[in-house]
């Protein structure tokens, strides 16, 4: 499979999994794979570097990533977005959800080929953009941490600072017609809805 130049596919694994009882999410299974394990493992296929957004001794540790830490805590997505940038080597992420089961290589690739010259590249779907299934350029770090240090901005104000290329709902039904690969694992009822096996008790 051919990579994907100069990017770095990045786990953003910060949050408190409150919904979920703290348990880790992305050790969720899918498969009988956990979901982390999982999209590390297109990422690898995809991109010449991976990297995890996260606690360095937490869950993710074990899993032959690089994980880093929030340069700016409690930001939650675009916190994690803002590390990502921060810590990548490659000129590009593309940054996902640590609770994203079914991540595709063909949905990757097909919002990759539609950035256009946008430094950023992101999906709109049911709940609005989609910050963490989305490239963005490290072009955009300048704009992601003035923003980040002035308050809590969402990803929608951070696209739109930068400049970012928005696939709209009807264009991403080409690649992926029910959104599977931008479904997320929240909660208990998530899991049994998306048939899904619960991470283990920490």
């Amino acid at each position: 499979m051919e990579r994907i130049p100069d990017c770095t596919g990045v786990l953003v694994a910060g949050g408190q999994a409150t919904r979920l009882g703290r348990l880790a999410k992305g050790l969720a299974r899918v498969g009988g794979e956990a979901i982390a394990a999982r999209s590390l493992r297109l990422f690898r296929e995809l991109f010449g570097a991976v990297l995890v957004v996260g606690d360095p001794e937490g869950p993710y540790a074990g899993l032959g990533a690089e994980v880093v830490r929030d340069a700016i805590p409690g930001k939650g997505a675009p916190g994690g977005i803002h590390a990502a940038l921060g810590a990548a080597r490659t000129g590009w992420i593309f940054a996902a959800g640590c609770d994203m089961p079914f991540l595709s290589a063909d949905a990757i690739r097909f919002l990759w080929d539609r950035r256009g010259a946008a430094p950023a590249a992101l999906v709109r779907w049911g709940r609005g953009l989609e910050g963490l299934h989305a490239f963005w350029s490290r072009a955009c770090l300048p704009q992601v941490d003035l923003l980040l240090r002035r308050g809590d901005p969402s990803v929608a104000e951070l696209a739109a600072a930068v400049g970012a290329r928005v696939v709209e709902a009807g264009e991403w039904k080409l690649v992926d017609p029910r959104g599977r690969s931008l479904e997320n694992a929240n909660t208990p009822e998530d899991l049994a809805r998306l048939g899904l096996e619960p991470p283990a008790q920490r």
